[in-house]
């Protein structure tokens, strides 16, 4: 059995604003939250997002982490930077397709679905081992949606916020939601 930690990243001013994309630090609300927390527990692996935000986030934590670009956050297209406020003035037919069909990437990115699969396709790698991964929200729910063999419809009904903690286990060939007790 291994035991695979998902840490979504603290917020960043980007994340707090609702904007697409971007790679910036954690901010200073984000920083001091990631220091107050006390370790996701035990990995043998510390592995993150190539972003600022998921590397200060495991560095808060007193981690060193391996980027890994598997983990990465969706690439926007001509989205990035923008507020979804923005987006849905300047393309609103554009990101209704986004929200409602997981394989379109109508700003010229990836897809949801593209990130589910790379993501899991990583995740599928490390079921013998004991990790904790510090990724940005949207990768998280992309991952939990794999892990769960859910459709990839679902990232929408998956709240993932920043700084929350999700734990899997892999047995017998099959990914697990773990909830601890309290």
């Amino acid at each position: 059995m291994s035991g695979l930690r998902l840490l979504a990243c603290a917020p960043t001013a980007a994340l707090r604003g609702g904007r697409f994309g971007g790679d910036e630090d954690i901010d200073e609300g984000g920083r001091r939250a990631a220091l107050a927390m006390s370790s996701p527990g035990r990995g043998d692996l510390w592995v993150c997002a190539p972003s600022r935000a998921a590397r200060e986030t495991a560095q808060a934590l007193g981690h060193s982490a391996i980027a890994e670009p598997q983990l990465a956050d969706p690439d926007f297209g001509r989205w990035d930077g923008m507020s979804l406020d923005e987006v849905a003035a300047a393309d609103g037919k554009g990101l209704e397709q986004w929200l409602t069909d997981p394989q379109s990437a109508p700003h010229g990115g990836e897809s949801l679905a593209r990130v589910r699969e790379r993501s899991g396709s990583w995740l599928d790698a490390m079921a013998r081992q004991r990790v904790v991964v510090v990724a940005h929200p949207v990768v998280v729910r992309a991952a939990l949606v794999h892990a769960l063999g859910l459709p990839d419809e679902a990232v929408w009904n998956l709240d993932v916020a920043p700084l929350s903690l999700t734990r899997l286990t892999h047995r017998s060939g099959r990914w697990r939601l773990h909830f601890p007790a309290a």
